[in-house]
């Protein structure tokens, strides 16, 4: 998970344990004492770093967070057209996941059952904010480029995030046989030509 050339944190180490059991033991609750076997301390350490579990949950959420929406606004200052933009925010998350397995069964949720409903919540945040942005981008097309949306704004934005959500969870659901790039871009070819439509030319 760090791309920095230290040696992780002690900290780090735990998410990053906790991360891989999740794509390794996909399916099973994950319990303190495993995680504390994997990375080979106790769990009185473990609790040192992090009061509960949630707590790591959280760690893994916010890495999460950071990365994708910190090249997010990458995309939004390297690309102005709109339907670049969702293709490439599109293709980063679900890149991100390919790559993240087990961090993917966070965004899927279905880790998290059982777990507090303050994590579902960060989860359903995430994916409120990714489809914030693709409603500001398709609002923004009118204006940067004199293209409407075929069907209102809200509504394309939520079309976007779902093909991100539904990829993301028969990813999880296939035990990762099914790439959520897998297709990917004969489907966005045929996704984006219905996305927006020249706007009418007025006298």
């Amino acid at each position: 998970m760090t791309q920095a050339s230290t040696p992780p944190s002690r900290r780090d180490q735990i998410l990053q344990a906790l991360a891989l059991m999740l794509e390794e033991d996909s399916g099973k609750r994950i319990t303190i004492a495993a995680l504390a076997r994997q990375v080979g301390v106790s769990e009185a350490a473990l609790y040192r770093h992090f009061p509960s579990k949630a707590r790591m949950y959280e760690g893994l959420i916010s890495f999460i967070e950071e990365t994708l929406f910190e090249r997010i606004n990458r995309i939004l200052d390297d690309h102005q057209e709109a339907l670049t933009r969702c293709q490439c925010i599109m293709t980063l998350v679900l890149a991100f996941a390919e790559k993240n397995p087990g961090l993917s069964r966070l965004l899927g949720g279905d880790v998290l059952t059982g777990e507090t409903a303050r994590l579902r919540q960060r989860i359903h945040q995430l994916f409120e904010r990714l489809e914030t942005q693709f409603k500001q981008i398709l609002r923004e097309a009118e204006l940067r480029e004199g293209r409407r949306p075929a069907i209102p704004a809200s509504a394309g934005a939520n079309l976007l995030t779902v093909q991100v959500e539904g990829r993301i969870a028969q990813y999880v659901r296939s035990d990762y046989r099914h790439r959520p790039t897998e297709h990917w871009e004969d489907q966005w070819a045929a996704l984006s030509s219905q996305l927006l439509r020249d706007a009418p030319v007025t006298a």
